[in-house]
């Protein structure tokens, strides 16, 4: 199937390969997923499968989530999730996606959220260097001059400064299946993935032919 499958992040551990190196990885509880709408292009002008993930208790969903939900199952879900797909044969209605419809050695792509970390300072949000902390210095952790006066007398759209860090939506890009716990829905992932322990993941195969392992947030 090449649709994605959401997941919840559980942490990172290690694995060691054949060769008994110790490699990276993130552990991800993956599924099972129901497919909860088919989209046509009779119907909605695109083909897409829709699919849900996740527990939620009755009293926190609204009636018209309850109906949509009730096509597919009895059961209710938390998260919904919607991938266009060229072809809608062999998906049926209330079927379920698993960590089995991927392969071990798989090349996938995970998209979460950072690690949202507040607002920050130039030093923790872009690297920059501090001020002298001696001789009378007040400038330690200012940003120091932001631009010229009169001219242009304002300051450059993409100028780095202080703000909001971290709580952004990134894909990583290219990462290995090492191992796939079926009696588990556990997905052992080579490298790092986005959010923090328990937050939710989008993993979907890659669809860059070739890509290269990326680093995401942690």
């Amino acid at each position: 199937m090449s649709i994605g499958i959401l997941g919840k992040k559980l942490g990172m551990s290690q694995f060691f390969d054949e060769q008994g190196k110790a490699v990276p990885v993130t552990l991800i509880e993956a599924g099972p997923c129901r497919i909860t709408q088919l989209k046509s292009s009779e119907t909605d002008g695109y083909q897409a499968v829709q699919i849900g993930f996740g527990e939620i208790r009755e009293k926190l969903i609204n009636k018209p989530a309850k109906g949509h939900l009730a096509k597919s199952g009895e059961d209710l879900v938390r998260h919904l999730c919607e991938y266009r797909v060229d072809d809608l044969d062999g998906i049926q209605l209330g079927g379920a996606v698993t960590v089995g419809d991927f392969a071990t050695g798989q090349k996938v792509d995970v998209s979460g959220d950072t690690m949202g970390r507040g607002f920050a300072g130039l030093q923790k949000r872009h690297g920059f260097s501090r001020g002298p902390m001696t001789h009378g210095s007040k400038n330690h952790r200012q940003p120091g001059s932001i631009g010229a006066g009169t001219t242009p007398g304002r300051i450059y759209p993409g100028k780095r400064m202080s703000g909001r860090y971290g709580g952004k939506k990134i894909t990583t890009r290219g990462l290995t299946i090492l191992k796939i716990d079926s009696d588990r829905n556990l997905l052992v992932v080579k490298g790092s993935v986005p959010g923090k322990p328990g937050s939710l993941l989008n993993i979907r195969p890659a669809n860059r032919v070739g890509a290269k392992p990326a680093t995401g947030g942690k």
